[in-house]
């Protein structure tokens, strides 16, 4: 609440307060109408002599209708724009936890949870204000001016309907919140558990369709279904119930109140045409408390939604830094490791172990090793998006932050991302900017001219969703325009050329190495086809340096090296003569 309510409660006080406000007067404004109406019904009964008797009744029945309408539109508006905008404040707040802690989040959360925080609690919150907040304040002060009313007229009666009235505004809302508060939990952690399976459904599709497991995963999402089905029958039976308590409580006031004023008239404490006027004004007053049951019993969610966000936010080693600039100077970048060591858990081995490296200005250096032995993470400490827990990264002698990540280093992944649009707004995401003779360098040195040429919209030619309409060497070419684009003194290279046939990748390893001749470029690969185009190579066993040097200097030195680049060599070749 300290982090997530309360802070926005206080930004907007001005406005709520005006919203509840409104909510107020259409509250009363309702009641008043119905007080006005059945005064005016009971006097016109009474065939009044002169119309001018019943006149500033008429212009009051006017004027409380309009208000009626006008005052909670008016909180509809205001209120609704308020929540909007506090929503918009906490997707923005949000998104930046999420795209700042990426890494460490991946390894502790399925997409599935996230999706869950994004689609489920952020929205969550919105009804925190529209539907608990709001009512419950209104209906509240309802109450304290109702009850205070009926006191001035009668003490005894005062306390007879803060009981009736109170079962509808605290006894059932605090029974409903104990009621469903398990069983809120329990519907959220289903719904979370669905979304992580249906992200595994959708992500896996292809390896359960063709294992012949597509019944059993089916079945299994039909089973889940099924449990969240019978969790909201039970709420909804509670609701039900509920709903007849809170009809028959407003019933007994109703009646009470018709008793009542019945007595009043009867004492000559009232005259009789004010009986239809309390009576018809309570039905609005408790139609006003009503909500409030509904509204309290959602509370266990707001909660469970709150700490789950706490949660996420709490997740990283990253820390929340003001955005700088890179500080020091950007040409002929040198990278610089001494002494670096992370670990991803206290309990863990050091994925990276008391790491010295010295990466030269326009120097290529290939990094290899088996899966496990700290590749990625090397390069997520060179690019900055992690810290290392001893030791230092340094960029010229500036030590790396993320922050530095789009000016220093740029990054080609595995599978980059297309965006569903152009070729041209593709390329120009890394600098919009940019002019067209940039652009067109930019395609050159990718070699994207002839893949271009021949499409009949040229670089307006739409990639569709996720860049599908081009092939894997295609969509990386058009990834590394944008990453040429970009003008970073220093390029990381993820395994850029995984999953293509070895003589593709063999020609988009030379295209990537040509376009950055000028550039650091450091590069993770899993094999040795390409790596006599690097100035160094290293491999990495277990956090540490098992091999550095040249390359030919390994082939002649190095039994190992030379065995495992034949290798690597004989398959491209063979690939080649086939």
């Amino acid at each position: 609440m300290n982090k997530w309510i309360k802070p926005y409660l206080k930004k907007y006080k001005g406005q709520i307060s005006l919203t509840i406000l409104f909510g107020f007067l259409g509250v009363t404004s309702g009641a008043m109408l119905l007080f006005v109406s059945g005064y005016l019904i009971s006097k016109s009964s009474l065939q009044p002599v002169n119309i001018l008797i019943v006149y500033v009744p008429i212009v009051a029945v006017r004027s409380f209708s309009i208000a009626q309408a006008v005052f909670p539109y008016l909180e509809k508006l205001l209120g609704h724009n308020i929540v909007l905008r506090i929503l918009g404040n906490l997707r923005e707040r949000l998104y930046g936890i999420l795209e700042s802690q990426t890494f460490h989040l991946k390894k502790k959360y399925q997409t599935g949870d996230i999706l869950g925080v994004l689609s489920d609690d952020i929205e969550r919150l919105q009804d925190f204000y529209i539907k608990t907040a709001f009512p419950s304040i209104i209906g509240l002060v309802i109450y304290t001016i109702f009850i205070a009313v009926i006191g001035a007229f009668d003490l005894v009666f005062m306390v007879l309907m803060m009981l009736v009235l109170g079962v509808i505004l605290f006894l059932m809302p605090y029974l409903s919140y104990k009621k469903n508060k398990i069983n809120f939990t329990n519907l959220k952690q289903k719904r979370n558990r669905m979304y992580r399976h249906l992200t595994d459904g959708v992500y896996g599709q292809v390896d359960w369709l063709a294992s012949g497991r597509k019944d059993e995963v089916i079945n299994e999402f039909a089973r889940e279904n099924k449990e969240l089905v019978t969790v909201e029958k039970k709420i909804q039976k509670w609701r039900h119930f509920k709903e007849g308590i809170l009809r028959l409580s407003a019933s007994v006031a109703i009646i009470l109140m018709l008793l009542w004023s019945n007595i009043q008239t009867e004492e000559g404490s009232i005259t009789a045409t004010l009986i239809a006027a309390f009576v018809l004004m309570t039905f609005t007053i408790t139609d006003a408390l009503i909500p409030v049951s509904e509204a309290i019993e959602e509370v266990p969610t707001y909660v469970d939604s709150l700490n789950r966000m706490d949660e996420i936010e709490g997740t990283s080693k990253v820390l929340d830094e003001e955005r700088i600039s890179f500080t020091g100077k950007l040409e002929n970048a040198e990278v610089v490791l001494r002494d670096v060591s992370y670990s991803y858990d206290t309990t863990e081995s050091k994925a990276v172990n008391h790491l010295n490296l010295t990466v030269s200005p326009g120097e290529k250096l290939a990094i290899l090793g088996k899966s496990g032995t700290g590749k990625s993470t090397l390069l997520k400490l060179i690019a900055g998006v992690i810290k290392p827990d001893t030791g230092e990264v340094k960029i010229n002698g500036v030590k790396m932050k993320s922050d530095y990540l789009a000016e220093a280093v740029a990054v080609l992944n595995q599978k980059p991302h297309l965006f569903n649009t152009s070729i041209l707004n593709n390329i120009k995401i890394a600098r919009p900017e940019a002019t067209e003779q940039e652009v067109n360098k930019v395609i050159e040195q990718a070699q994207l001219n002839e893949l271009i040429g021949s499409l009949p919209e040229g670089l307006n030619t739409h990639v569709e969703e996720m860049g599908q309409r081009f092939s894997g060497g295609e969509r990386q070419r058009i990834a590394f325009a944008r990453i040429l684009l970009q003008d970073t003194p220093i390029i990381i290279m993820d395994e850029p050329t995984i999953g293509l046939d070895p003589i593709t990748e063999k020609e988009l390893l030379e295209t990537l190495i040509l376009g950055a001749k000028e550039k650091t470029v450091i590069w993770v690969t899993h094999h040795l086809a390409g790596a006599e185009m690097m100035d160094q190579v290293m491999f990495l066993e277990d956090g540490k340096t098992k091999m550095y040097g040249r390359h030919d200097d390994l082939l002649k030195t190095n039994a190992y090296y030379k065995k495992l680049y034949e290798m690597d060599d004989g398959v491209f070749l063979k690939q080649k003569t086939l």
